[in-house]
């Protein structure tokens, strides 16, 4: 949006803080609701595989764990887990993926 308003010049006025934080930001996220909801309903159909990958703040030092759906309509994030101060054994991965699983649906998991 910034590139478009810079190629047109300075007689464009870009949206206010208050426009990019209030109503254009409530329609994008609108928008991305529909999305997700019309992405889960084709899970019965095409199935979908569970991507995950950590990382660390290097400041705060804590661990997180992302969760991700990946099918043929495209990826979406699920859910991010705080594991900072869990011990991390296969017992622990096994007890988060079944919860994950859980959530999405074991029928939709491929």
């Amino acid at each position: 949006m910034v590139s478009a308003i810079q190629r047109v010049g300075p007689r464009v006025k870009p949206p206010t803080t208050y426009e990019l934080s209030g109503p254009i930001l409530d329609e994008e996220v609108e928008e991305v609701k529909k999305w997700i909801e019309e992405y889960k309903q084709s899970w019965p159909r095409t199935g979908i595989t569970l991507i995950s990958d950590g990382w660390l703040n290097k400041v705060s030092k804590k661990e997180f764990l992302n969760f991700l759906a990946y099918s043929q309509k495209g990826t979406a994030f699920l859910s991010s887990k705080d594991v900072s101060w869990t011990k991390k054994d296969a017992n622990f991965y096994v007890r988060l993926y079944d919860q994950i699983v859980e959530e999405v649906g074991d029928k939709h998991v491929v």
